[in-house]
């Protein structure tokens, strides 16, 4: 179990997970946000915070839902986005959990860590 906050310690959390990997995207926003992000399970987060009370962020498909501390401005985690039609007849497998921001976890080491790029930049939004 590892602990995890935004920058002002507002949004505060818990999660379960081994990690492995730290997943690099290539698309726009998550290319200017900086972000190194690893996915979980709905039931492997555990916020200290009330949802409630984050800013949201939405864009294109307004599937994917970005949460940020409402006085540091960090991302400490997001809901991706849902499977378009078209990546479902695919066979693409959907994913309901949560993307955690691995720079906002407590004791990570983020240079021992493989990163998966991945082509966001390929998705319909």
């Amino acid at each position: 179990m590892y602990s995890g906050s935004c920058h002002c310690g507002r949004v505060a959390f818990l999660v379960d997970l081994t990690i492995d990997h730290a997943r690099q995207c290539d698309c726009t926003i998550c290319s200017k946000r900086g972000l190194l992000t690893f996915r979980v399970s709905n039931d492997a987060l555990q916020l200290k915070c009330d949802l409630a009370d984050l800013f949201q962020y939405r864009w294109g498909t307004r599937t994917a839902v970005d949460y940020f501390c409402p006085i540091c401005g960090v991302l400490p985690f997001r809901r991706p986005s849902q499977l378009t039609l078209e990546e479902r007849a695919a066979g693409l497998d959907p994913f309901d959990g949560w993307s955690i921001n691995i720079r906002c976890i407590d004791e990570i080491d983020l240079d021992a860590l493989p990163k998966h790029r991945i082509f966001g930049s390929r998705l319909q939004i």
